[in-house]
């Protein structure tokens, strides 16, 4: 599952100068009562906003002198376009005593698996947990395989190993970061018994021939779809593919709660059936137990705020679609020098762009993220250690080596600031830094005058990186 990551809401930004093409958001007329919340949505208008996540002068200075900055992702001005329309549902559902799988959470189900062309839609707690009430249904078992790429959030591995079954790592394709389907085919034993396709970044895996191996070989389907609700794959939804696709509603997804919640949808009414009484401690009638389940239910608060943010969810598609469009123009001279290599929507898929992710080679990426770090451009690493090699797998035997493309990614990768708010000029002094660090200037952007002054740091910035 690409996950739950919680330093992805408290990425360090710096304040926005006024003007130029490092200027924040704006910050006057823009707020909630301005107009109407669908229109801004629509026109991605930011509001003004005392968001954690948008930065602010130092302290003791001034906002002139204040470093100019760009955060990885601002929930604050998301909420500020919705606010009426999200604290009237909050309040509705503390007024009406229904407090976990209410009447929003059955709404907010029936809404997903229309949106996801699926039959059936499971509401629980988490997208990991969906992942575990996922395999729980399938029947998977202690010593059981189970096919998964290394390349991803803990969760889609720590879900198998919970279970005792075991986690065999696939390595990825380096274009679309998702299970290489030749590397799966070879990972086949007769103790296989699943396959966990990742659609990571936003972008579907390449599911036909992994379908096509599942079903030769008798397997079943999980698709991590956490980071990819709304991405199409010939035309049909992340997550409607296989057996069941699990979801997440961290709030930094595309569609986000104020909270932790998750989503099963499937086609499949057995397990549907199966997956409501797993979620509750395996109860149909209460204190009645026909399995023993987990506890894993959705609260009615985290249910009203997601189906108010779902009616937006594909005017923020959208905007994600253009503000990834707006890099690839800004930052296409870079990768023509080889400097860079960046993110492509493949063919037959929609991209929904959850994280807008360049490749640095060269040993270099480290290197770039401290300078943009000094400069307050926020960015992540998604994901710097691959699970293979991690400590708690230590046991499965891997070596670096093993998955050759998966721990070069881990290598490369670098996430860019992303959401469907971001302003031109954010995106402008993203890929200027990006530019200044390997001394171009990026595509129709002035060099910013700050990049010739010395950087503002902080204690917690650490040593300037050597180029």
């Amino acid at each position: 599952m690409a996950g739950s990551n919680p330093s992805q809401q408290h990425a360090s930004t710096g304040g926005g100068l006024g003007g130029g093409p490092c200027a924040g958001p704006p910050r006057s007329g823009t707020g909630p009562g301005s107009t109407s919340a669908r229109e801004a949505a629509a026109r991605v208008v930011p509001a003004a906003t005392s968001s954690p996540l948008v930065g602010s002068a130092q302290p003791g200075g001034t906002q002139a002198d204040a470093a100019p900055g760009v955060p990885l992702l601002d929930l604050g001005r998301q909420y500020a376009s919705i606010q009426d329309e999200v604290e009237a549902a909050v309040l509705r559902v503390l007024r009406s005593g229904q407090y976990v799988l209410g009447p929003d959470c059955r709404a907010l189900e029936q809404e997903l698996a229309a949106y996801t062309q699926c039959r059936h839609a499971v509401a629980c707690a988490s997208g990991t947990d969906a992942l575990l009430l996922a395999l729980m249904a399938l029947g998977i078992r202690p010593g059981d395989e189970v096919l998964l790429p290394s390349f991803t959030f803990f969760a889609t591995a720590g879900a198998v190993a919970r279970l005792g079954a075991v986690p065999v790592f696939v390595d990825i394709e380096p274009d679309s970061f998702g299970m290489d389907p030749t590397r799966a085919s070879e990972a086949v034993t007769p103790a296989t018994k699943a396959v966990i396709p990742v659609h990571l970044y936003g972008q579907c895996a390449t599911l036909e021939p992994i379908l096509a191996l599942a079903a030769s070989q008798g397997l079943a389907v999980v698709e991590d779809a956490a980071q990819a609700l709304g991405a199409l794959y010939r035309g049909r939804p992340a997550g409607g593919w296989g057996d069941v696709g699990c979801y997440s509603f961290y709030p930094t997804k595309n569609l986000g709660g104020m909270g932790d919640g998750g989503m099963l949808c499937t086609q499949r009414a057995d397990l549907a059936d199966k997956l409501q009484i797993l979620r509750v401690h395996g109860m149909r009638q209460r204190y009645y137990h026909e399995a023993v389940g987990i506890n894993s239910r959705l609260d009615t608060l985290q249910a009203a705020v997601l189906r108010v943010k779902l009616a937006y969810l594909e005017a923020w598609t959208a905007a994600r679609i253009r503000a990834a469009a707006r890099y690839a123009a800004l930052l296409a001279p870079l990768e023509r020098e080889g400097l860079l290599i960046l993110p492509r929507e493949l063919p037959d898929r929609r991209h929904v762009w959850n994280q807008y992710v360049i490749r640095i080679p060269g040993g270099k990426r480290d290197a770039l993220r401290a300078f943009l770090q000094e400069r307050k451009v926020s960015t992540e690493v998604y994901y710097p250690v691959p699970l293979h090699l991690q400590a708690c797998f230590a046991d499965l035997g891997y070596r670096p080596g093993s998955l050759p493309e998966t721990e070069r990614a881990a290598a490369e990768v670098l996430a860019l600031p992303i959401f469907a708010e971001i302003t031109e000029a954010e995106q402008e002094c993203v890929a200027a830094c990006i530019a200044a660090f390997f001394g171009r200037t990026a595509q129709g952007v002035p060099r910013p005058k700050f990049l010739d002054r010395p950087a503002q740091r902080s204690v917690q910035d650490g040593p300037a990186a050597s180029r």
